[in-house]
């Protein structure tokens, strides 16, 4: 992999910049301001300063200098000491790092003369068999995050309607869902103003085929879909298949093809049925946080993303924000936070690298997976490399605000069931048993003359989908 200009490329985010892009967070409080649709819950306050996230002038490494140092050598692998090993070696497992010791011993074992003593060729096929397991370990490390990403996506099991209409988060994940759906016929529309026919996109992360449906809807022509867990892989294109079965003779549905890779560490065109093949979308919903793991991996990542991309194409997607994780970590007493919804675990307080950030993520029987910190102005100078500009990055506050506004955005967000009813009738139950979740919608149901029921989500679902953004690129 080509590594020139990496360093050139990350020593050109300065701390003003990095000052810039945090004076553009917003002040997160959730107003209903609409009759049918309401969403409140008690003001966030702005992102702190760098200045004020780092208040420790004994802790190793500042937010301010973490973000500048490790950028000064963020290309180079052996130079960026402030990395942590943990975040890449399990510890259990370190003393499975000299390779070559493996491999030469495993030799020596398979060279035993065919001779020797049954208890002599008992005892060296044991050494063999151990010896080999000492391999499988070791190409488990080199695997590394990735294995234990595709596991845990591989292991999750498919849930019926009903099953998931009894979650706890079933508004959360549905509201999510309205999020990506708005996003995506956002861009759509943009891609249609420039072109009519043939729009191609690439599903970067498709996971299970979530988004198929929105991609059928928005009459594209093809569709790649890549993800790291082969299970969800063979679930994504069955989906497809089913759709595609139940379509009527004059109905139209897109092509599409399905490929199991690594997205962070496997270049995809060579897997593309056309290696030609060119996008006008690629979308990467809620997963290109996996891949900050390495400088090697995100850029990798943001080749597959953008390099065959069309002039005029565009990158979109969600991803947890790099500054409200912050801010909430370091207004904690511990070195997590969350609630009885989500659940957030850092390493320590204090030492937020550029790559390798690692922290446990817990959203109630959806994700249990480490993932890593995204900082934003550092995705938007590597995407540069790229010839992308970015077209806007909106916490999901500003994007709800700004397209609730839209009355077929507001339809949607009804049929979807993406906001709970408030009150609740007679016949149902709240999400949430504490009362105090919903403190916010009575307050505004008592502040005037509405129609009811009013639409929001608990103040504990807020809290957890309020740690992400939007963000959206165009190809120059």
């Amino acid at each position: 992999m080509e590594n020139s200009g990496k360093t050139d490329e990350c020593e050109r985010i300065s701390f003003e910049e990095t000052k810039a892009s945090e004076n553009s967070e917003i002040e997160s409080s959730y107003g209903i301001n609409e009759n049918t649709i309401a969403s409140e819950v008690g003001p966030l306050e702005k992102a702190p300063t760098l200045e004020q996230v780092g208040t420790s002038k004994n802790r190793k490494l500042e937010l301010e200098d973490g973000f500048i140092k490790e950028g000064s050598n963020c290309g180079k692998d052996i130079s960026c000491n402030k990395r942590k090993l943990d975040a890449e070696i399990d510890p259990e497992d370190k003393g499975f790092e000299n390779d070559g010791i493996s491999k030469k011993r495993k030799i020596e074992a398979d060279d035993v003369p065919t001779n020797v003593s049954s208890i002599g060729a008992g005892v060296q096929q044991k050494r063999k068999i151990e010896l080999e397991d000492v391999s499988e370990k070791q190409k488990s490390l080199e695997e590394g995050h990735s294995s234990t990403v595709a596991a845990h996506y591989n292991e999750r099991q498919e849930v019926c309607l009903e099953k998931r209409s009894q979650s706890r988060i079933f508004y959360l994940r549905n509201f999510n869902n309205w999020m990506k759906s708005v996003l995506i016929g956002e861009f759509l529309e943009k891609v249609r103003q420039k072109k009519t026919r043939d729009i191609t996109v690439l599903d970067l992360g498709c996971g299970k085929g979530g988004d198929l449906l929105k991609w059928k809807k928005g009459r594209i022509n093809k569709l790649v879909c890549a993800d790291i867990a082969d299970v969800s892989v063979k679930q994504c294109q069955q989906r497809y298949d089913d759709m595609k079965h139940r379509c009527r003779d004059n109905e139209f549905i897109f092509n599409a093809e399905f490929i199991t890779a690594d997205c962070s560490k496997e270049l995809l065109p060579g897997k593309f049925l056309d290696s030609k093949m060119f996008f006008d979308i690629c979308s990467c919903q809620f997963v290109c946080h996996y891949s900050f793991e390495s400088y090697e991996q995100a850029d990798t990542m943001l080749r597959n993303a953008c390099e065959r991309l069309n002039p005029g194409g565009y990158f979109i997607g969600t991803t947890p924000n790099s500054f409200e994780l912050i801010k909430r970590l370091e207004a904690s007493e511990t070195e997590s936070f969350g609630n009885e919804i989500y659940t957030v675990k850092f390493q320590k307080k204090g030492d937020y690298p550029l790559f390798g950030c690692k922290y446990d993520f817990n959203l109630e029987g959806v994700v249990d997976v480490p993932e890593f910190l995204v900082y934003f102005p550092l995705l938007n100078e590597m995407a540069k490399k790229y010839n992308m500009k970015l077209v806007y990055k909106k916490t999901f506050l500003e994007f709800y605000e700004e397209k609730i506004k839209n009355i077929e955005n507001k339809i949607l967000l009804k049929r979807m069931q993406a906001l709970e009813p408030y009150p609740t009738n007679e016949n149902s139950k709240f999400t949430s048993q504490k009362e105090e979740d919903y403190e916010h919608a009575a307050k505004y149901m008592k502040n005037g003359h509405i129609r009811l029921p009013l639409g929001t989500l608990s103040k504990s679902e807020w809290e957890a989908t309020s740690i992400y953004l939007v963000f959206a690129f165009e190809k120059q």
